[in-house]
């Protein structure tokens, strides 16, 4: 999946928390988020603020779909509130493969 197609796909699945997201649609979706982040922030405070609101839903989106893909719930993604360990973690989950068979999208 390319840099443009990662991104019309969060977008397009906004706040569809089922199914998977491959490691390069999650990753793509993050150097989005993070490029994004710093250019508004340059721009100004409130421009920053509207992108991230407006960002949030589809980032826990793809990494609810990420971390199914790794047959794990999208609920592990609270491990970010725990520094340092939830945060190992949750890299190492996110930059997995994904598993077949998998517990949240049957094989077809």
């Amino acid at each position: 999946m390319t840099f443009g197609e990662s991104i019309s796909t969060c977008f397009s699945k906004y706040a569809d928390f089922n199914g998977r997201a491959s490691r390069s649609e999650f990753w793509w979706w993050s150097l989005f988020i993070l490029l994004a982040s710093i250019a508004t922030s340059i721009i100004g405070e409130t421009v920053s603020a509207l992108f991230s609101l407006g960002t949030f839903l589809p980032a826990l989106a793809v990494g609810a779909r990420r971390l199914h893909d790794t047959d794990r719930s999208g609920w592990l993604q609270l491990l970010w509130i725990i520094p340092v360990i939830g945060w190992i973690l949750l890299i190492v989950w996110l930059a997995q493969e994904g598993r077949e068979p998998n517990r949240f999208v049957p094989s077809a």
